[in-house]
C-alpha cells in the first residue's frame, strides 16, 4: 500500500470510530454506511482492510466482512478481487436511497424488514402467476433440484433458495419490485444465511418451495399466494429465531 493510501486508510478508521462490545453485524453497516455516504470519503477511495477496520470498530472481523458484502450487494462498495475494497463511483446518485435503506439496518427495523418482505414476495409470486414462462419454470425446477441435493450442505442450499425467488422476482414482469426485493434480501442476508440450522429446517423449506412451484406451474394464483404466504410465515419465524438468537448471545 502506498503512502498515500496508507494516510487515508488510517484517516477512514479514525473517523469510524470504535463501537461497544455485542454490537451486532447490522451495526457494523450502519456505522461504515452512514460514513461511505457522508461526503467525507472521495468516490474510489479504497477502503482499509477487514483487520484495521475491525481494530477500529471494536469488533470481529467476521462482522465487518459480513457487513461489507451486504454493501458490496447494495452497490456502496465494489470488491476488486487482489486490489482491495473501494467505495464505488457515483455514490451521491446512491446518496437518498441508501440513507433511508440504512435506516433500517437495526432494531427494530429488521422485524419491520421481514415483514414488509412477506408480503412483497406475495405480490411477486401472484404476478408471477399470469405472466411466468416455461424457461422461468425450467429454471424454478433446477433451482428446487439443487435444494434437494444439498439438504447437508446448508451453504448451497440457501443460494438455490435465494435464486429461487430472484427468478419469481423476475418472472413478476415488474422490475421495481424485484429491485425492492434484491435490497431488503440483501439487508436481511446475514440473517437469511443464519435461518436454516439443520437439515430438519432445511426439508421443509424445500417442501414449502415445491408447493410454490406447483401452483405456479397451474398458474394458480390463489394457490401461489396461499403456498407464498404459508412459507414466508415460517420462514420469517426461522429468520427472526436466528436474529433473536444472535442479539441475544452478543448481549449477554
Amino acid at each position: 500500500m502506498s503512502a498515500t493510501s496508507a494516510a487515508s486508510a488510517a484517516k477512514i478508521s479514525a473517523a469510524l470510530g470504535s463501537m461497544e462490545q455485542g454490537s451486532v453485524v447490522s451495526e457494523v453497516a450502519e456505522r461504515l454506511l452512514a460514513y461511505f455516504t457522508s461526503g467525507e470519503i472521495a468516490a474510489g477511495t479504497r477502503l482499509p482492510g477487514e483487520r484495521q477496520l475491525a481494530a477500529s470498530l471494536g469488533v470481529g472481523r467476521s462482522a465487518v466482512r459480513e457487513a461489507l458484502a451486504a454493501l458490496e450487494i447494495l452497490g456502496i462498495v465494489v470488491v476488486r478481487p487482489g486490489s482491495g475494497t473501494y467505495l464505488r463511483d457515483g455514490i451521491s446518485e446512491l446518496l437518498p436511497r441508501t440513507l433511508s435503506w440504512g435506516l433500517m439496518l437495526g432494531e427494530p427495523r429488521t422485524r419491520e424488514l421481514v415483514e414488509l418482505r412477506g408480503g412483497l414476495e406475495v405480490q411477486a409470486v401472484q404476478l408471477a402467476a399470469v405472466r411466468i414462462t416455461d424457461e422461468a419454470l425450467a429454471r424454478l425446477r433446477g433451482y428446487l433440484a439443487a435444494m434437494e441435493a444439498n439438504l447437508n450442505d446448508l451453504a448451497a442450499f440457501v443460494e438455490a433458495d435465494a435464486a429461487f425467488h430472484r427468478e419469481i422476482a423476475e418472472s413478476s414482469g415488474n422490475q421495481v419490485l424485484a429491485e425492492l426485493l434484491q435490497s431488503i434480501r440483501s439487508l436481511l442476508r446475514i440473517w437469511v444465511d443464519r435461518a436454516l440450522t439443520d437439515e430438519g429446517h432445511a426439508a421443509a423449506a424445500l417442501n414449502e418451495h415445491q408447493e410454490i412451484f406447483n401452483a405456479l406451474e397451474n398458474r394458480d394464483q390463489a394457490g401461489v399466494t396461499a403456498a407464498m404466504h404459508s412459507h414466508m410465515g415460517t420462514a420469517a419465524r426461522r429468520l427472526l429465531a436466528g436474529y433473536d438468537a444472535e442479539r441475544n448471545e452478543t448481549q449477554g
